[in-house]
């Protein structure tokens, strides 16, 4: 236990997914979350601001890519602000994993993890009637075992650096998500699905089984017997089915438009939005170490990260706000 303690405190100043959630005793200049309002905002090693730096950083990357942009990222404004979309829009190839798709995805999730302007981000697609469709099977079919073994790493990579973003993330699925279009979704936080949605992890019926942490999070998100019979059987399941079983959190009619899961993820955004920033992502983290270890284990991570929030100026606001009858205006200070 003492151990374990240790190697959580000794995270305070560490580069992971505690960046952007430090409280101000630490020694970094660059530690501590940026407000929202007009506080000077945290500096990059070049002297420019960190948010501009990791945009910069995304862009830079779409246009060194070949070919079309395939994943972009889109920074909602007005009362909005702080939401920001990660769109998926491999159009051709219904979103399928492949090399560019997934290098791309790769350096944008990069940037926004250094992103404190960040609250909420949301994964959605721009290509009707589909969230991904899972793996690129053509451009897979010409790799070797080595390549492929390595690709399927790198994948697996990606769904922990999505799993790891210190904000909350929400999939959007108005349509297909397959094999890896559905094992980025569930290392998205929070789902949200149409229900003409489609999902499963149907690997099995392609002589392979889910290797971009399937076998690891539908156990965790729906049962461990339950996600054994989808993953054996390859089986698929509506929207209504899936929030049913847990794998969503919400499901509803598809509009017009084709896009409602979407809209539900934008209204499920607006509801976090308003929250302590620093209070939601440590909620966050807690849940997630939490979850990983003993109850033991999980009530020492809760009390780390409980003892973080205490110092802040946005408990102060919450405790003031309660008192004088208001709604509390938090600056994620």
């Amino acid at each position: 236990m003492a151990t374990l303690l240790r190697r959580l405190a000794g995270r305070r100043c560490s580069s992971g997914p505690w960046n952007g959630v430090i409280l101000r005793e630490t020694h970094s200049p660059t530690s501590a979350l940026v407000p929202r309002g007009g506080s000077p905002p945290l500096l990059a090693g070049d002297g420019r601001p960190l948010t501009a730096c990791c945009r910069a950083h995304s862009r830079g990357q779409h246009t060194q890519a070949a070919g079309p942009v395939e994943v972009d990222v889109k920074r909602l404004e007005g009362e909005d602000k702080g939401i920001v979309e990660v769109l998926l829009c491999r159009h051709k190839k219904k979103n399928a994993l492949g090399y560019v798709f997934v290098s791309q995805m790769k350096n944008l999730v990069s940037a926004l993890s250094c992103d404190s302007a960040a609250l909420v981000v949301v994964f959605r697609s721009l290509v009707p009637g589909v969230f991904c469709a899972g793996a690129d099977l053509k451009e897979r079919a010409g790799m070797n075992h080595a390549e492929s073994d390595l690709f399927v790493h790198g994948l697996r990579s990606l769904m922990t650096q999505i799993a790891s973003l210190p904000m909350p993330t929400i999939a959007a699925m108005d349509g297909v998500a397959l094999g890896g279009g559905l094992e980025l979704a569930m290392a998205c936080d929070l789902r949200t699905a149409a229900y003409t949605a489609q999902m499963g992890l149907i690997e099995t019926t392609r002589g392979l089984l889910p290797g971009a942490g399937g076998t690891q999070r539908l156990p965790r998100t729906v049962g461990i017997a339950l996600a054994k019979e989808l993953i054996f059987t390859g089986r698929r399941v509506g929207g209504q089915t899936a929030l049913e079983i847990g794998l969503v959190n919400r499901a509803v009619e598809q509009n017009q438009s084709g896009d409602a899961a979407y809209a539900e993820a934008l209204s499920l955004a607006r509801e976090i939005l308003p929250q302590a920033p620093i209070a939601v992502r440590l909620a966050k983290e807690a849940v997630n170490r939490g979850i990983e270890v003993d109850i033991s284990a999980a009530m020492a991570i809760e009390r780390l990260c409980y003892a973080r929030v205490i110092s802040t100026r946005d408990r102060q606001e919450g405790m003031a706000a309660f008192l004088e009858k208001r709604a509390p205006r938090y600056t994620g200070e």
